[in-house]
């Protein structure tokens, strides 16, 4: 039976590089939520933020697989984190929420023919006996490019997106909590972004986002 401390598909917290990728990252920490904050350092500035690496199946979000390729969106990224969590015995869940991101590059809202992100993916850990939210989305530079404040996590209050950048301007506005799972809901997200997206998948040839960022933040 799956539950928030089960290994999975997705989730493979039993996987031999996750195992390994968690042990290295939680080292020194003597408390599961010492172990859960150096997690979530560790994904958040380890894996690089590409929304352009898109592959909707079951072995493109699992963690082993963000692991290997080293780039990932938020819901790979959140996958890893609940992995890594579970595979130290922390129970974690994957959240999803609607959010409308104010500040994505050109090339990615025309690519999705909006600015709604639909089922943006965040962690929830359990940590004494509470549930938390983690974001570990934005790789550090990525928030520095684009003058975003970092995300940080404690282990005790949520981490989700900041209404505005460091320059006052609109950035991430939560519009809908999906609810968090044990396991990826695939199903249903596959049927909102056919539903909602100009098309569910997108050929990616040549899209690098770290170049659209920092085309967009010229000048900056």
């Amino acid at each position: 039976m799956i539950d928030s401390r089960s290994s999975t598909a997705f989730v493979d917290s039993e996987h031999p590089r996750v195992q390994t990728f968690a042990a290295k990252s939680a080292k020194g920490a003597d408390s599961d939520r010492d172990r859960a904050i150096k997690l979530y350092y560790a994904v958040r500035d380890g894996i690089r933020y590409d929304p352009y690496n898109l592959d909707l199946t079951q072995r493109g979000l699992s963690a082993s697989r963000t692991l290997e390729l080293g780039r990932a969106w938020c819901v790979p990224k959140a996958v890893l984190l609940a992995a890594c969590c579970r595979a130290l015995g922390i129970p974690a869940k994957v959240g999803f929420a609607d959010v409308k991101n104010h500040l994505s590059t050109k090339r990615l809202r025309e690519r999705m023919g909006t600015d709604v992100f639909y089922w943006h993916g965040y962690s929830a850990i359990q940590l004494d006996g509470a549930w938390v939210k983690a974001t570990p989305a934005f790789n550090i530079e990525l928030c520095d490019r684009f003058r975003i404040k970092p995300l940080e996590f404690d282990g005790l209050t949520d981490s989700i997106y900041h209404p505005c950048d460091l320059e006052g301007r609109k950035h991430m506005e939560y519009l809908k909590f999906r609810g968090e799972f044990d396991d990826v809901p695939l199903e249903a997200m596959l049927a909102t972004y056919t539903a909602r997206y100009r098309r569910a998948t997108y050929d990616s040839t040549g899209a690098d986002f770290d170049r659209d960022v920092e085309l967009e933040t010229e000048g900056h």
